[in-house]
């Protein structure tokens, strides 16, 4: 028997006041949706997910690429109908479905395998996952009876003064039984005050039917919190930030002033690492043993190697090897390489571009399209000159050069191994192996220029 997730997605979040579907907004520079995919995946309980998509659905659909099953809703007419439109994809009709909403990134892997098997467990036909908020607006509350169990759940809209008071909410995550799931869809109405088919009427008809409808109350509530506009997408991140924090710091993470620090969810760091206030690490980055990362620092989708400094810098798509200094104020991106016992400095930028080892810049130098050996020295004011404003060209520095400050690399070239580049040269020929190259112009000193140009008496004084 297959065990499902069904993900709702398909809304176009209004309340975002933003063009791209709600789900595919990113928290901590990763889509919502995507956490709550990588979720399911990780909770080794479902076997197939689907995700139902419609408005901009192609944007979903370039985040989680073909990892997921997709059924389109073309109109949004509630859950219920959105959950209607993936049963041709629901084929195991013995087998057991999760349904999640796509704007709760919060929840887990951990949670999602409790509610799946607290429901196949019990024997549950269906299972509700509930949970307390101080404040339970907007949200469907859960109506029990007598003896505690679960009665109904009523809309926020649709519910009395009395039953507002209450602070059990439906949270919009359940589990059910595939062959009675479907068939109860087809029996609800949209005869309601926003005349949408809701998924939670089949709460009741289920009961009529004699099926045993239970909860799991979840007592982590804010992993089921709902992000619907942008002030609850701050809190959602502050919570997840500082979840992650705790855990690298747990595992011998340091982290100065971790309140101003964001970590990515994917992001690996190894121990001994201190992290300095403003810093930022996304993506799936890693930082390895012995690294001191900020202050004011921006690191995504890199790799950092051991004993690597890197203040006050930007570091994107990158490789830093170990034992490496990276800034103040240095920017590597678009798949930088930097080697071993480098120093890239003040206002240094490479852009695709590999150094080899004990290679330096350290400051005010531009380095693109560009392969450069081991034990490179780059002059103040160094560029390599890779675009002619319609095409970019590559620069090859082999091992031993020197390239003195304010020298210009005009690409395609080649510098060999053990060259001398002049400061102030622009090269526009290829330098031979062992050489000096020198590319300036004459300097011409004219006498007594400024006393003929503005006479005599006003040079003197």
């Amino acid at each position: 028997m297959k065990k499902y997730a069904l993900v709702l997605a398909a809304g176009k979040g209004t309340r975002m006041k933003t063009e791209m579907p709600k789900c595919a907004y990113p928290l901590i520079r990763k889509p919502m949706i995507a956490y709550i995919v990588e979720n399911i995946r990780n909770s080794h309980i479902i076997d197939e997910t689907v995700v139902v998509v419609g408005h901009k659905r192609e944007i979903i659909q370039e985040i989680l690429g073909d990892t997921v099953k997709y059924a389109v809703q073309t109109e949004q007419l509630g859950t219920g109908h959105a959950v209607m439109v993936a049963e041709e994809l629901i084929s195991d009709l013995d087998g057991d479905t999760m349904i999640l909403p796509g704007d709760m990134p919060l929840v887990d892997d951990i949670v999602i395998e409790k509610v799946f098997r607290e429901h196949i467990d019990r024997r549950h036909d269906m299972t509700v996952m509930t949970t307390k908020i101080d404040d339970p607006s907007g949200y469907g509350r859960i109506i029990r009876n007598d003896s505690g169990y679960l009665d109904s759940i009523i809309e926020h809209h649709e519910a009395t003064s009395g039953q507002r008071m209450i602070d059990e909410i439906n949270t919009g995550m359940y589990v059910v039984k595939n062959r009675i799931l479907f068939s109860a869809l087809k029996r609800i109405t949209n005869n309601n005050l926003k005349h949408e088919y809701y998924l939670t009427d089949i709460v009741n008809i289920l009961k009529q039917d004699g099926y045993v409808i239970g909860t799991y109350a979840l007592k982590e509530s804010y992993k089921a919190m709902g992000v619907n506009d942008l002030y609850s997408l701050s809190i959602a991140e502050a919570k997840l930030r500082l979840k992650i924090n705790k855990q690298h710091m747990i595992n011998g993470v340091a982290m100065i002033n971790p309140e101003t620090i964001t970590i990515g969810h994917n992001v690996i760091i190894e121990e001994n690492v201190v992290i300095h206030p403003n810093t930022y690490i996304t993506g799936n980055s890693v930082i390895k043993k012995g690294a001191q990362i900020g202050p004011n620092t921006e690191i995504h989708e890199s790799s950092i190697g051991e004993r690597v400094i890197c203040r006050h810098s930007l570091v994107y798509n990158s490789i830093v090897h170990e034992d490496t200094t990276v800034g103040p104020f240095a920017h590597l991106r678009d798949g930088a390489n930097i080697g071993a016992h480098n120093r890239i400095g003040n206002f240094v930028e490479v852009k695709k571009s590999s150094t080899g080892d004990n290679t330096k810049a350290s400051h005010l130098a531009y380095i693109g399209d560009t392969t450069c050996g081991s034990h490179v020295n780059f002059g103040c004011g160094a560029v390599t000159v890779n675009y002619d404003g319609k095409q970019k060209y590559q620069t090859f520095i082999g091992d031993d050069v020197f390239i003195g400050c304010n020298v210009n690399l005009i690409a395609p070239i080649r510098i060999e191994d053990n060259s001398f580049i002049a400061a102030g040269s622009t090269l526009t020929q290829n330098v031979p192996k062992g050489s000096l190259a020198i590319a300036r112009a004459y300097q011409v000193n004219k006498a007594d220029y400024m006393m003929d140009r503005n006479g005599k008496d006003k040079v003197e004084k």
